[in-house]
């Protein structure tokens, strides 16, 4: 265990992996969007059985990923900016 506390790394840290960032998150933010229309129409079972949460659970994740859609795809045209300003 001390290894892993121990300094600094001896090594330095991998390139980030680039992919498809922008398509990634909004299959996500769609699938908790119909996640959230699916459970509707059983709101009253999740109610009775205290399992609320669920259903406000994937409306939270559709929300948060609608700003996570908007964050990604600026980041995606700056890094493209950026990356015709040095070739120019």
């Amino acid at each position: 265990m001390a290894g892993l506390f121990s300094g600094s790394p001896k090594h330095e840290a991998p390139e980030p992996l680039e992919g498809p960032v922008v398509a990634t998150v909004v299959g996500g933010t769609v699938v908790w969007f119909v996640l959230f229309l699916v459970q509707l129409p059983f709101y009253g079972w999740f109610d009775d059985h205290g399992h609320l949460w669920w259903v406000w659970t994937c409306l939270a994740g559709g929300g948060l990923g609608l700003i996570g859609i908007w964050y990604v795809r600026r980041r995606d045209a700056a890094l493209k900016r950026a990356a015709a300003g040095q070739d120019a």
